[in-house]
């Protein structure tokens, strides 16, 4: 059996913070009617957050610490089974459900390679110009990455992006460091603010809509998310290609070279399959019934009036249901998601959401988010906008050290209790998608670590390029949060 990966530095710092909080004499220790079952929930949560932020150990395993924890205190009641269920239950939030179904769609995209069409579609489109060439890569990122994952994206865009750059370099006869240094960033960047259009998109989105049905009581429509985020994207995409094509102009290839590029990809996909088309009927159901997720939740709800329905658990149940239907479909004998596509789901990204809500939950219940509240008013000081600029720019500098996903889990049960009640949901959502907004280093999310890998991106032009992206990125989607969210969710 293969050894767990461990960081004996944050490893011992988590245990350290754990017993620190939860054990020496502190205000957490007497507060109020919680007694001290603040300082247990601090402990815990900073235990998580040290061995998140420090990959101490994986991230599935940190996310399993409430499970085993929490069912054996006091935290959600008295009595294991109280505790044990309040503990369990965030691992089977409808979202985590959504997450599956959404990744079940993504790994029939890349059984038959239909991902790969579609980008190449996009990028002979919009021109095989570099600079055209450039954007579609860009663009066609963007558009995958608000349906599949961001990580899943990047993962698949990755072998694209390469294999059209080589192609470039064999007909130009020479490597394209700049250029192609451009074309790895593009995909990096693009799957970032891509995944931030709809809740499925990436992780923090599905964090965030989790933790405002749980913490604030608003369910966010899937139609009403791509309101908020998909408008921020198209606009970002734009000022990414502008900055993206000063790094890669230097030694950009002539329009030949880009045309012949493409044309020998597409010709090495083929005829477009009856497979592909499967995919493609029953994606396309799935993303307008998603879309009409609000009428049909309404609508619902008055059939169904002895459970407690939200968009989520309506969303959720579409995204199961299109899985379904492509493992039952068979083409000439073979499921158009075929068991062995399996292993593409991302398995501990499940386990790292419903630990996430796990300890949001715990925070909440314990009286953790009162103190805290008490604490930080300090920040309700400042003047409105600058309390949520504030938190997407923190989220934003911590996101460049640690996953967008432990950025998150671990930034939005503060702001909860930080920031103005009247302003806490805009700060809420401007805080998630800041967390897929970090362009700088490798470590910052997923897709950044991925095309760093192809050997053509240096740290120091990521750096340099994704430093003053980082600081806009998280000034206009506090702007543009500060603007929408009002409108869509109060």
């Amino acid at each position: 059996m293969p050894s767990l990966p461990i960081k004996p530095i944050p490893f011992a710092l988590g245990l350290v913070a754990f017993a620190a909080l939860a054990f020496l004499d502190s205000p957490l220790r007497d507060f109020g009617e919680y007694g001290a079952l603040p300082a247990l929930a601090a402990g815990v949560t900073a235990w998580m957050a040290i061995w998140w932020i420090g990959e101490a150990a994986p991230l599935w395993l940190t996310a399993l610490i409430p499970l085993a924890l929490y069912p054996f205190t006091r935290v959600h009641g008295d009595g294991f089974g109280v505790n044990l269920l309040g503990a369990l239950l965030p691992y089977l939030d409808p979202y985590i459900f959504l997450f599956l179904g959404g990744m079940g769609i993504a790994a029939a995209m890349q059984q038959w390679n239909l991902h790969r069409r579609v980008a190449l579609a996009i990028m002979r489109r919009v021109g095989t110009a570099p600079r055209r060439l450039l954007l579609g890569v860009l663009a066609s990122t963007a558009l995958v990455s608000l349906w599949i994952s961001n990580t899943a994206t990047a993962a698949m865009m990755l072998p694209i992006g390469l294999a059209v750059l080589r192609e470039l370099e064999r007909q130009a006869g020479r490597r394209l460091a700049g250029f192609g240094c451009a074309m790895m960033l593009a995909i990096a960047y693009g799957a970032n603010v891509g995944g931030m259009g709809t809740k499925i998109g990436t992780v923090p989105n599905a964090q965030l809509a989790g933790f405002l049905v749980q913490e604030r009581g608003v369910d966010v429509s899937f139609l009403g998310f791509m309101a908020i985020g998909l408008p921020f994207v198209i606009a970002f995409v734009p000022v990414l290609w502008l900055a993206l094509w000063r790094v890669g102009r230097r030694d950009a290839p002539a329009q030949a070279v880009g045309e012949a590029a493409l044309a020998s990809e597409a010709r090495a996909l083929g005829p477009l399959q009856r497979a592909e088309r499967a995919v493609m009927v029953v994606f396309v159901a799935a993303a307008a019934l998603w879309i009409a997720g609000k009428p049909i939740t309404d609508w619902l709800k008055l059939q169904v009036t002895a459970f407690k329905l939200g968009s989520s658990h309506v969303e959720a149940a579409i995204a199961l249901s299109a899985s379904l239907a492509l493992i039952l479909w068979r083409v000439r004998g073979e499921r158009v998601l075929a068991p062995r596509s399996f292993r593409l789901l991302q398995w501990e990204a499940l386990v790292l959401l419903g630990g996430g809500f796990s300890m949001a939950a715990a925070v909440e219940a314990s009286g953790l988010s009162a103190w805290l509240g008490g604490q930080l008013t300090a920040l309700r000081e400042f003047p409105a906008f600058a309390q949520v600029a504030l938190a997407s720019l923190a989220t934003v500098t911590l996101s460049a050290f640690a996953s967008n996903v432990a950025t998150t889990a671990v930034m939005l049960p503060i702001l909860v209790s930080s920031v103005s009640p009247e302003h806490t949901n805009v700060a809420l959502v401007s805080a998630a998608l800041a967390s897929s907004c970090d362009f700088a280093l490798p470590a910052g999310t997923p897709p950044n670590a991925i095309v760093f890998g192809s050997g053509y991106v240096k740290v120091p032009v990521m750096a340099r390029t994704g430093a003053a992206l980082d600081v806009l990125a998280a000034l206009i989607v506090s702007a543009w949060c500060w603007w929408i969210v009002p409108r869509v969710i109060g």
